[in-house]
């Protein structure tokens, strides 16, 4: 009864560990993405209903479009993936703010030139990329 005990402990103690190492982190699916992408302009540029569903529209067309880039890149060439997937956000900048007045305008522009440095930031973070591990 004892090992039974100790081997229900020792089990329960990996799996516990185990989930912490994850994080609690998923990746959310294109739609959630484009959702709260959404959002977030909405919140920033105070967007009319209206604008909200069409530039949720875009940013699905986006996801979709970067999902192809990868799934074509494969294994490849990524330097031409990310000319892919930057071509795509300048197209989809265009697309947006076509749908924005003049101090929407403004405050996309500053709004992407925040983001530009949040993952900047992360980027810095990582550290130096490749190999297996520490």
């Amino acid at each position: 009864m004892k090992k039974l005990l100790m081997i229900c402990g020792l089990l329960f103690s990996v799996v516990t560990f185990a989930q912490a190492q994850d994080g609690g982190r998923k990746m959310a699916t294109p739609e959630e993405r484009a959702q709260k992408n959404a959002e977030q302009l909405t919140k920033k540029l105070n967007l009319s209903e209206d604008q909200k569903a069409k530039v949720a529209a875009i940013f699905l067309d986006q996801a979709a479009a970067m999902k192809k880039a990868r799934e074509e890149n494969k294994g490849a060439d990524r330097e031409a993936m990310m000319a892919k997937m930057k071509a795509v956000n300048d197209e989809n900048d265009v697309k947006i703010n076509a749908l924005l007045n003049e101090d929407q305008k403004k405050a996309f522009a500053e709004w992407k030139k925040e983001r530009a440095e949040n993952m900047k930031k992360r980027m810095e973070g990582r550290g130096p990329q490749g190999g297996g591990g520490q």
